[in-house]
């Protein structure tokens, strides 16, 4: 079966994105466009801030990047106020390379990284589909109380696609954001090993989930000791 290209590129975008977080960089935002007098001159795949709090424009490329790629890549960047990175399969030649260096381009190539094989990749899927199953059924059965702050927190947090989002929605800054993240994980909330804001999201919907499954087992137990006690009178 042929992947297209729209497929392709958006699948991609998602390991791209994925990979950058798991090397420590934090999604800002995605699909941004940058405008000027009105009028759209650019868009920008993800917006990135580095563990250091550096501010990154990510381009992100489905094959490898070649002298346009890498220019387009910086173009952007400046226009945008940020530093350049892209996401690529590697070079398409020495030129790109070339280029790349002299504008200060970063590349981050998956090829040096993404060296497995078909049945190595079933086994990762597996084992992370079974582990993450096992995470929904253990919040589930914790019945954990929630208070109404942190209770809203999470359905902010499921609620916003980015940590941008959720940043507009709080009306705070980002760094404030990574601090409520953290007090939630500290909590025992969320795992402390959801490193992504991706998995964060999936931790707040599954512990909300735990959270009015809890909800709903008071209220069955309750409606059948009255049922109960009903027919005893």
């Amino acid at each position: 079966m042929t992947i297209s290209a729209k497929r392709k590129w958006r699948s991609s975008e998602r390991i791209a994105l994925s990979f950058l977080e798991e090397l420590g960089y934090r999604i800002i935002d995605t699909h941004v466009r940058i405008k000027q007098h009105g009028f759209e001159i650019a868009e920008i795949d993800a917006i990135v801030d580095d563990e250091d709090g550096n501010r990154y424009a990510v381009e992100i490329k489905a094959g490898r990047i070649d002298v346009n790629g890498v220019r387009q890549a910086y173009v952007n960047a400046v226009v945008a106020g940020y530093k350049p990175l892209v996401v690529a399969k590697g070079y398409a030649d020495d030129s790109a390379r070339e280029l790349a260096d002299k504008l200060g381009v970063k590349v981050i190539q998956l090829s040096d990284y993404f060296l497995i094989e078909a049945e190595e990749l079933e086994n990762i899927i597996r084992d992370t589909i079974t582990n993450t199953l096992a995470d929904f059924l253990t919040i589930i059965a914790e019945d954990k109380q929630l208070p109404p702050e942190d209770l809203r927190l999470l359905e902010q947090i499921v609620t916003s696609p980015t940590m941008k989002d959720l940043s507009e929605k709080l009306d705070l800054h980002i760094r404030d954001v990574v601090r409520e993240i953290k007090r939630l994980q500290n909590k025992g909330i969320i795992p402390k090993n959801a490193k992504s804001y991706g998995k964060v999201r999936l931790y707040a919907a599954m512990r909300l989930a735990g959270y009015h499954f809890g909800l709903l087992k008071k209220l069955i137990s309750s409606l059948h000791e009255q049922c109960s006690q009903g027919g005893h009178t």
